[in-house]
């Protein structure tokens, strides 16, 4: 590491609250889907931005579409109407076929509008306040209060008890867990339809049917975080829809703006009518000019570059070369995940794989302890899938080596 770096980095951790372990490299600029330290060397982008820069980097249609935007205008406040807020929600409606739009700053901004509008639809009906959320375990929905409340980890959770309260956690793919959490309280049953975090595990669809049923016959609200999951990741615009059912409630962020911070929670009509009014919720900076010009670039983006389609063919690819992997080594024990979101799965830590492809010029993250993430820029093709199995090849063999 040259001297200019290390000195970015001991500031840093002079200055920034250390609430990360970061990797122990500045990361300068990015084109495509490969990023370059300020020393100039490239890595193999295989995070994205932890699912968010879908598009890859120095999209000139997109930065253009900022650029253009900044020099409009980029806040106005939601006193006022603004066309982009407009045009991205139009747009958002229709890749979704959900009715309201209530953008935020973030995923977990997303969440905490979610809990707050499920909470007073049941509030509407029976005037009392005190209605459960069933959440799953090993599930994550965010950092904040609320968002921390309804994520299934108990050591996210210990130091910041008590959280908002009257939460039960089910297990996520069993439906007679989730019958055991159902009472005459319940307002909302919450999940991700693919599990990041916890371990990516997709939702099975027999269970997420069961769920709806469920929801439909009492009333109860079914709420779906797609923030990892959603914007095309897993060949669907939202994973939801690979299953023939629709949630009351769903929220999505990270690759909706591609970079720029920006989430949403969207609801059926039936709960936009029955549940947040004026007043009720707000925020300062959510839906402005700026977000929302990224927001509807993308997604016509997205749409002119036939993403979703490429994400189908280019993860059939990365299935079957990780799967190669799998079954190469022997502390490999699993494969799992859909589309553009996959998980190796080892019986040790992989932190010193991953700081060995860093090392190598291949950026990766983990999900737990055990687990290697793929969730890639969604242009990558299957060069790019193949760069990226001969560098982690080779880490492995020498992992191999080192642990005979």
């Amino acid at each position: 590491m040259g001297e200019l770096m290390q000195q970015y980095i001991d500031e840093a951790e002079q200055d920034l609250l250390h609430t990360y372990n970061r990797y122990q490299v500045v990361l300068d600029r990015g084109d495509g889907v490969s990023l370059y330290d300020i020393e100039g060397k490239r890595y193999l982008d295989f995070v994205a931005g932890i699912a968010v820069f879908a598009l890859g980097y120095h999209n000139a249609e997109y930065n253009d579409a900022l650029k253009a935007q900044i020099d409009k205008v980029i806040h106005t406040s939601n006193y006022y109407y603004n066309v982009p807020a407009v045009e991205a929600a139009r747009h958002l409606k229709k890749i979704s076929r959900m009715d309201r739009v209530f953008f935020t700053n973030s995923g977990a901004e997303a969440i905490e509008g979610a809990i707050k509008a499920a909470r007073k639809y049941a509030y509407l009906k029976d005037g009392t306040t005190d209605h459960e959320i069933i959440a799953m375990n090993h599930s994550f929905h965010g950092r904040t209060m609320g968002a921390l409340s309804v994520t299934g980890n108990p050591h996210y959770r210990e130091a910041f008890e008590p959280g908002i309260g009257n939460i039960r956690f089910a297990d996520f793919n069993d439906f007679d867990s989730v019958l055991a959490c159902v009472n005459d309280k319940t307002c909302a049953i919450l999940l991700e339809t693919v599990q990041g975090e916890g371990g990516i595990y997709p939702v099975q669809e027999d269970f997420l049917k069961k769920v709806r049923a469920l929801c439909d016959e009492k009333d109860i609200l079914l709420i779906l975080d797609e923030i990892q999951c959603g914007m095309g990741r897993t060949g669907y615009w939202y994973a939801w829809q690979k299953y023939d059912i629709k949630p009351d409630i769903m929220t999505t962020a990270k690759a909706l703006g591609c970079g720029v911070p920006v989430g949403a929670f969207l609801m059926t009509e039936k709960v936009g009518q029955h549940s947040l009014t004026a007043g009720d919720h707000g925020t300062t900076y959510g839906g402005n000019p700026l977000a929302c010009a990224a927001v509807a670039k993308v997604l016509e983006l997205f749409e002119e570059n036939n993403i979703l389609e490429h994400v189908q063919e280019v993860s059939a690819y990365l299935e079957e070369k990780l799967d190669s992997l799998a079954a190469k080594y022997d502390f490999i024990t699993d494969r799992r995940g859909m589309g553009l979101m996959q998980g190796l799965v080892f019986d040790r830590p992989v932190a010193p794989l991953i700081n060995a492809a860093l090392e190598n010029g291949l950026i990766l993250i983990n999900a737990g302890t055990n687990i290697i993430r793929f969730v890639p820029p969604l242009v990558i093709t299957d060069a790019d899938v193949d760069e990226m199995i001969e560098i982690l090849d080779s880490c492995l063999k020498t992992f191999q080596e080192q642990n005979a």
